[in-house]
């Protein structure tokens, strides 16, 4: 095969360039292959390895690159996070959208909660901002994730999702109903990942010189507007293509028209929050802008594509423990939790030194300990005699100005029942009340749709939440699966009358 003379010559990863790579290495023309063909075995070998383990849930997403401008510096008398300091100030940034519950392989336009998460490389670090295109979720306690995200996969004897098992725990959980709503509502189907919000969801918080912290929530707010697909209309664009938002993301930046989205943040002081009737580090509540208004923050712009889709999106890993000075944690329950598992989950995923790959390298320096381990893929080992912290050789070394003021608590360490004291039925109530008749009927048939088919009893108990929220709710709900139910009959019938006048074949 001719060769260019401006083609790079192709080498072993080792760096030993190949003089064939058409033909194996075999004992006469028609003889079998010889072990010592060590190209044959290293691509053979590297391509059963081409697959890493797909995350438990997020494992199907879309990203590109852009950059968050400051467009108020409002937020700096809150928080001496450098990212916020300057007017006009861009901070480049990685986001990587994603379904939740569905594999690699699962269609982009299915009814699900949308991961919309943002490692910005700040001057003092990267910046996780893990969230969801809701501001809420299905549960507050962390004990019951794992059990949660068991009713969005398969079943372990028939390997088919099932409704049966989401409905009975959503049933049996009624903190649920704020996101159900959401999920079951026009924003649960968004065209493409430009036409959606986005949210940090938890509370977080923000701290400053004077050693004040407030808490804090993050919204991002698409500039593309909402579009939704009905359930008609996303079948029939699974039917064309499963990769419909990696389409529309992708084409959207390649043919320069880049998504933006206004971000924003809510704040309320420790004083608001030791009042609140609510609690504001629950997850399955929002804080009303009434009370908290939106404080315009910056613009968040996508504009460049990845290069490699594994390399970036697939092994982009963001996780909420990664704060920078000003940015830090809350009470939120599922908050503390997932600054755990996050991380732990990449450890597993793609090794111990997972924040060395490119797309997960700070843009600022990095000096740490962490030297050894699967994925030590860099040579340098800095100062050799500083291996060890304290030493005495010039090794890196703490610096007490990032320290973030303390955090009282209080309190007796038990199991709290978490249902106890909570009303779960206000905000969804106002949520529902805020649709109009045509959005409460895509609502209500979304939701019958999802519940068709399984056990009377598990949907007799919705039906008891959804009047909960309004006895209009629930008939909205009943009557939709009244209406199925009939449809359904027609059709059976129908099929019947069909196999009827088939004719018989003849003995």
């Amino acid at each position: 095969m001719s060769q260019g003379k401006n083609r790079p010559t192709l080498t072993t990863s080792a760096g030993a360039p190949v003089g064939d790579n058409q033909n194996s290495l075999t004992v006469g023309e028609r003889g079998p292959l010889l072990l010592q063909d060590y190209q044959l075995i290293e691509k053979l070998t590297h391509q059963n390895r081409e697959r890493i383990p797909e995350r438990v849930v997020h494992a199907k997403g879309w990203g590109a690159h852009g950059t968050l401008k400051i467009t108020s510096t409002e937020v700096a008398k809150y928080t001496n996070a450098k990212l916020f300091n300057q007017l006009g100030k861009e901070t480049p940034l990685f986001l990587r959208f994603s379904t939740v519950a569905g594999e690699q392989g699962a269609a982009d336009a299915e009814r699900d909660v949308r991961g919309f998460s943002i490692k910005f490389y700040t001057e003092d670090g990267n910046w996780d901002l893990v969230g969801n295109n809701t501001p809420v979720f299905f549960v507050r306690d962390p004990y019951k994730f794992p059990d949660f995200i068991r009713t969005q996969k398969r079943h372990p004897r028939t390997n088919l999702r099932s409704p049966t098992a989401m409905w009975d725990f959503w049933s049996l959980s009624p903190e649920s109903l704020h996101q159900v709503t959401i999920l079951m509502s026009d924003r649960g189907l968004p065209v493409g990942p430009q036409y959606m919000n986005g949210y940090g969801s938890h509370t977080f918080s923000f701290w400053n010189d004077a050693g004040e912290r407030y808490w804090v929530k993050f919204h991002f707010k698409t500039q593309q507007g909402h579009k939704f697909y009905t359930n008609e209309e996303a079948g029939e664009v699974i039917g064309k293509s499963r990769e419909s938002y990696q389409e529309e993301l992708y084409t959207a930046i390649h043919e320069g028209n880049f998504p933006k989205w206004t971000m924003y943040v809510q704040i309320m002081t420790v004083e608001q929050a030791d009042a609140s009737e609510f609690n504001p580090f629950d997850l399955t509540k929002v804080w009303p802008h009434a009370d908290f208004p939106l404080i315009e923050v910056g613009v968040l712009e996508l504009n460049r594509n990845p290069e490699n889709y594994f390399a970036e999106v697939e092994q982009v890993a963001m996780s909420p423990s990664n704060v920078v000075k000003g940015i830090s944690f809350s009470p939120d329950k599922m908050l503390q939790a997932r600054i755990f598992s996050y991380a732990d989950a990449h450890r597993y995923r793609l090794g111990t030194h997972y924040e060395a790959l490119p797309i997960n390298q700070p843009k600022s320096p990095v000096n740490h300990y962490h030297k050894d381990g699967l994925l030590r893929f860099f040579a340098d080992n800095g100062n050799p005699e500083a291996y060890y912290e304290p030493n005495s050789f010039d090794g890196p070394a703490e610096d007490p100005s990032y320290l973030e003021p303390p955090l009282p608590v209080s309190g007796v360490a038990k199991r709290y029942n978490h249902r106890e004291g909570n009303e779960d039925f206000k905000q969804p109530r106002a949520l529902w009340a805020m649709f109009s008749d045509a959005e409460k009927g895509r609502l209500y048939s979304n939701l019958a749709a999802a519940m068709h088919g399984i056990p009377q009893f598990i949907i007799d108990r919705q039906l008891g939440h959804f009047e909960q929220i309004d006895p209009a709710y629930a008939q909205g709900v009943r009557d939709a699966l009244a209406h199925m139910d009939k449809a359904h009959e027609k059709q059976a019938t129908q099929k019947d009358v069909d196999r009827m006048a088939l004719p018989q074949q003849a003995e």
